[in-house]
């Protein structure tokens, strides 16, 4: 049993899901697996507008304004208005996949803190630069590995398979063949990883 985190930078919610992960790892008993996909992509597949932060009536920014800092608060980590958003993350999430496996974990809580507690551009290739070589890795070979097709259809490939399992959005969570949205169901994904479902005597449920 594995939990699969699937995430894009650009969302707030996914970076405060990210800031968890470890304490979901140790609270389930099992791996967090790094799924990132393109939010973007996944949007364009389903038909869904690409800014849903455009589209919200006044008390819905406002409450999500709240919101977003009440889960900072609980979870006591840092948020700051990002440079721009929503940001553009596609060189990002290629500098991701083009890391080292063994280095992908530091990779995603550094490019999460420079959009979302540091209010870095995180589509300046520069800052990308300078973020994977202060985790001493080797900058100039993972941006050219991230602009080789094969980083391209890999990132194109996990976002069509992010649609497969049924990602509407970030942060998702799978286990099994039970999907979670959003950081607030994250005790819920630990008991499913557990082994806990919803009773059948709900089965014949409709809305």
């Amino acid at each position: 049993m594995t939990i699969d985190f699937w995430f894009d930078f650009s969302c707030p919610y996914a970076y405060l899901a990210a800031t968890q992960r470890r304490r979901l790892a140790a609270e389930a008993g099992v791996p967090v697996v790094l799924q990132p996909f393109l939010l973007g992509g996944v949007f364009q597949a389903i038909g869904q507008v690409q800014n849903l932060s455009a589209t919200l009536s006044p008390p819905k920014a406002r409450h999500n304004r709240l919101d977003l800092l009440r889960w900072a608060t609980l979870f006591e980590v840092p948020l700051q208005t990002p440079v721009r958003h929503p940001n553009r993350t596609v060189d990002a999430l290629r500098a991701l996949l083009a890391t080292p496996e063994a280095a992908r974990e530091a990779v995603v809580d550094s490019f999460y803190r420079a959009y979302w507690a540091e209010a870095e551009d995180l589509a300046d290739r520069a800052v990308l630069h300078r973020r994977l070589t202060e985790l001493a890795l080797d900058a100039d070979a993972i941006l050219a590995l991230a602009d080789s097709e094969a980083i391209r259809t890999d990132l194109r490939q996990r976002t069509a398979r992010a649609v497969e399992v049924g990602v509407f959005g970030a942060p998702a969570f799978v286990v099994g063949d039970q999907l979670f949205w959003g950081q607030d169901r994250i005790p819920l994904v630990v008991r499913a990883a557990q082994g806990w479902r919803p009773d059948p005597q709900y089965d014949n449920f409709r809305f």
